[in-house]
């Protein structure tokens, strides 16, 4: 008789694996770490309530780093641009949003890599190595970052916020709020993506205008110029090596 036929053998594992079931609970609730936050007066170490703080910071962070990612970065360009290009060849949903937006990452990490090197020597291998503060490994994180959008941030569009805010104009983009310096960016951004997105649509449309005429000519109105249009479009685009040339002129415009 094996040990899986024996009626007392299996009463016994049948017991032991409802006690372990039964003692999970505790264990996890035992095991399970536990943050706590006491930051009441004279009951903390200032060290203790600092830690604390930037804890809570990094957390916040880290939860609003796609937002960030978006607004500080070359991402929002791309994916506009993107977008209008497969708009004006008419493809529809092809290619996929997944796969523009992985592109987009892609590039965005391609474009920002000097940025984020001078971050990572200046700031956070400093910090890491404890030869930095966080205040200090924060301000100097910034600096990089800032340059990169001041460079491709129009004077237009960041008076735009101190009109709005009612804010003293600065004096020097020292002065400048990083807040506000990421809208203007953003703003700028969207604006570059837009006149991109229209010198790009151009091609297609005259492609669309000869289609239609030559349609019309033919007698043929019933027939939907933009079915016909779309393998020459695609034709054309493949014949110039669009991706290569549309990547490497985004990269560029970056430069």
């Amino acid at each position: 008789m094996t040990l899986a036929e024996n009626p007392a053998v299996l009463a016994l594992a049948a017991l032991l694996g409802l006690a372990a079931v039964l003692a999970l609970p505790a264990l996890v609730q035992a095991a399970e770490p536990t943050l706590t936050l006491n930051l009441a007066a004279g009951q903390q170490q200032p060290e203790k309530v600092s830690l604390t703080l930037q804890i809570l910071f990094l957390l916040t962070v880290l939860s609003l780093a796609p937002s960030i990612i978006l607004c500080v970065t070359s991402f929002t360009r791309i994916i506009v641009v993107f977008s209008f290009l497969r708009q004006a060849m008419g493809t529809g949903q092809m290619p996929p949003n997944q796969i523009l937006a992985s592109l987009a990452i892609f590039m965005t990490v391609v474009i920002m890599y000097p940025t984020g090197k001078q971050i990572y020597e200046e700031a956070l291998n400093p910090y890491m190595e404890e030869r930095l503060g966080f205040t200090e490994a924060l301000k100097k994180a910034e600096q990089p970052l800032r340059t990169f959008m001041f460079k491709h941030t129009r004077e237009k569009d960041l008076s735009v916020f101190y009109s709005i805010t009612k804010i003293d104009q600065p004096k020097g983009k020292d002065d400048v709020p990083t807040v506000m310096l990421a809208a203007a960016y953003m703003i700028s951004e969207l604006k570059t993506g837009f006149t991109i997105g229209f010198l790009v649509y151009i091609p297609f449309l005259v492609l669309d205008m000869v289609v239609s005429s030559v349609l019309l000519a033919m007698g043929m109105m019933m027939l939907p110029p933009a079915m016909v249009s779309m393998p020459f479009k695609l034709l054309l685009f493949v014949m110039v090596d669009g991706w290569s040339l549309m990547t490497a002129s985004l990269v560029n415009s970056f430069v």
